[in-house]
């Protein structure tokens, strides 16, 4: 009887964990289907005319923050489209480039102090 109390908390155990598991899951997934939203919106305001092509703007982030890009996201802030670069420094500070998608223009530029 007591062998079979163990193997009854053993499996609650493991039920929890699973549960747990995909609680922790469902997020990752919403955000993969947010990356590709995102990547067909901006396809769709390239193919318009709307913003510039990212290989074009990373060229101007590059000079700007040198470093490697790790992060980018197309938003909108007001009137325009706002492409946000995160960039890490060789020394490790992280900087926050927005550019505005449409003309090109670094609007503005954000370090983190290590």
């Amino acid at each position: 009887m007591r062998q079979l109390s163990s193997m009854k908390i053993v499996l609650m155990r493991l039920a929890a964990l699973g549960v747990v598991g995909l609680v922790l899951a469902a997020p990752i997934a919403v955000r993969a289907q947010d990356d590709d939203d995102d990547h067909d919106r901006a396809r769709d305001l390239y193919e318009r005319g709307e913003i510039e092509g990212l290989a074009n703007i990373m060229a101007i982030v590059r000079a700007k923050a040198p470093g490697e890009i790790v992060a980018v996201d197309l938003i909108r802030a007001g009137d325009r489209w706002v492409y946000r670069f995160q960039v890490v420094a060789a020394d490790g500070r992280r900087r926050i480039v927005d550019v505005d998608a449409g003309a090109g223009g670094v609007l503005g530029d954000e370090s983190d102090h290590k």
